[in-house]
């Protein structure tokens, strides 16, 4: 993976102007995570991580971003999007059809349940659920189109990009309280932003961004 910002780490805004005490403990809430499962049962949960590692594979050289337990963590403390479409169910039971009939898939097909299939044989079943191509009584008429597009898919990279790990790699400073944004202008940053790294700048570019 090409680390873009190299020397970059959101964290070290912490205690300075960037962030007021409230934004730092949203983010200190949000790393603190609980990785065991508190909505789903340890089954389903391992079925959900085994997804959210294939649709968002991590680099191994760094902690990897908890998505399976920022979604569990969504569904313990039932915080919603505000809307539904008319097919599928409440979030919660959304999330067990879904999961089941991934396993259930997994059994058909392999014999083996889908957190323990090679990662090639979890595309298979993800890409059939993306199509729509998977039923069965787990699903219950809830279309697996639906529950993967708009709602496993859209949760799990919320997630990851809603945590600080994430806006490191991509140079992001974090929310904007209390200082804000200035230079909003394309190709323009503020002084506190990371600057990108261009093939050949790297040394340069880690060093200006440890110091941000």
């Amino acid at each position: 993976m090409t680390d873009h910002f190299p020397g970059y780490d959101v964290l070290r805004k912490r205690r300075t102007p960037s962030w007021d005490e409230r934004t730092r403990q949203a983010i200190n809430d949000r790393l603190s995570v609980p990785r065991e499962p508190r909505f789903l049962s340890p089954e389903l949960f391992a079925i959900l991580a085994a997804a959210c590692g294939r649709i968002i594979p991590q680099p191994p050289d760094r902690p990897p971003v908890p998505v399976a337990a920022m979604v569990d963590t969504k569904l313990f403390e039932s915080k919603r999007d505000g809307y539904r479409f008319a097919s599928m169910p409440e979030q919660g039971e959304a999330y067990r059809r879904g999961l089941r009939g991934f396993d259930d898939a997994a059994q058909s097909l392999h014999g083996r349940r889908f957190a323990g299939l090679e990662p090639a044989a979890q595309d298979q079943i993800l890409a059939s659920a993306q199509k729509g191509e998977l039923d069965g009584p787990a699903w219950q008429g809830m279309p697996s189109k639906m529950f993967f597009e708009h709602r496993l898919l859209i949760d799990a990279v919320s997630a990851y990009y809603a945590h600080p790990t994430a806006w490191s790699e991509m140079g992001f400073g974090g929310p904007a309280s209390p200082r804000g944004y200035v230079r909003m202008q394309l190709n323009r940053r503020d002084p506190w932003e990371a600057a990108e790294a261009k093939p050949g700048e790297e040394d340069r570019v880690r060093w200006e961004n440890e110091h941000v």
